[in-house]
């Protein structure tokens, strides 16, 4: 299958699950209402369509599509199908601000606790490029990421268990398990111009991912400038990251499975992959917030929390799979 072809299919999916997210919901609209809301967008049906489910809607498709091209980046530049954003420490990184930000008291000021998560990301980032500027190693550069994810896990939990306000330490746990909920049209315009961002940076980044899959060497001696590529992948993945974290707290298993789900497609191809994986990743996070959505419980569940239990399953599957292609 070519890319293009591949990104028109992703796309038309993507447009049939927005128009789904934004018509189906806990309450049922009957077709006369919806033709209310499209014709009186200030009516009651028009509100909820347009400013509750379409918002929510489309910052899933961003914050998916960002961790799927965050995903792919990482691993294309570390030659590891198990690199994410939550392997080297980004993820926790970001939710390490926002949980401080959240326990400071900065929740009330509007985008503080969004600006601290991204703040995090970048401190990442910037501590992921030092160090590929010191060690060459991919294998190095993956156990430092879990070094400064365990860290920042850490850090995180003692705040949270630190925090003198019950109400914060809600809020804190609240971000940690990830959600759109209540997300409305300026968290949307906040969060886009930085996914743009990122993925220019990997597009730029794209022909060396494809050169460096022939193997570092290789690459070098083509005349591959390994620094420059390990900086704009590595800014263009905390970018993501941070952004993704900054508008809807933590969120697994996307950047892992999004571009599994489309790299035989692609043929492997790193550069050829960074379309489609955050396509994938974007149609995964509306489907699946969705699906919390419509599922009959008391609580809504976590979006973070519905991710993990669907998508890990999944993953297995598909690593199973691999795994018997390799022993062939």
């Amino acid at each position: 299958m070519t890319g293009s072809r591949l990104n028109l299919i992703l796309i038309l999916a993507l447009l049939a699950s927005l128009v789904a997210a934004v018509l189906l919901g806990e309450t049922a609209f009957s077709g006369a209402q919806i033709a209310e809301a499209f014709g009186a967008p200030a009516s009651g049906p028009g509100e909820v369509l347009w400013q509750v489910r379409a918002p929510r809607a489309v910052t899933a498709l961003i914050v998916g599509a960002a961790l799927g091209l965050a995903g792919a980046v990482m691993q294309g530049l570390l030659r590891n199908p198990l690199a994410d954003p939550g392997v080297l420490g980004v993820s926790a990184v970001a939710a390490l601000g926002a949980a401080s930000a959240i326990v400071i008291g900065w929740a009330a000021l509007p985008g503080a606790v969004e600006l601290s998560a991204l703040v995090g990301a970048g401190l990442a980032g910037g501590l992921l490029v030092l160090f590929s500027a010191r060690v060459r190693s991919p294998e190095a550069l993956i156990l430092f990421g879990v070094a400064v994810s365990s860290f920042a896990g850490a850090a995180t939990a003692l705040i949270f268990n630190l925090s003198p306000s019950p109400i914060a330490s809600a809020e804190v746990m609240s971000w940690l398990l990830g959600s759109v909920q209540n997300r409305n049209w300026i968290d949307v315009i906040w969060v886009t111009p930085t996914v743009i961002v990122a993925g220019a940076l990997a597009v730029l980044a794209a022909p060396g991912l494809r050169m460096l899959s022939l193997g570092e060497e290789t690459a070098r001696t083509s005349g591959l400038p390994m620094a420059r590529l390990r900086l704009l992948a590595l800014v263009a993945a905390a970018l993501a990251t941070g952004a993704a974290v900054a508008v809807a707290g933590v969120i697994g298993f996307v950047g892992l499975a999004a571009p599994h789900l489309v790299r035989a497609m692609v043929r492997g191809d790193p550069g050829r992959l960074l379309a489609p994986a955050a396509l994938t990743g974007g149609l995964m996070l509306v489907l699946a917030d969705l699906l919390a959505r419509l599922t009959p419980t008391d609580q809504e569940l976590k979006l973070g929390v519905f991710t993990a239990l669907v998508g890990a399953p999944l993953f297995a599957l598909i690593a199973w799979r691999a795994a018997k292609e390799w022993r062939l």
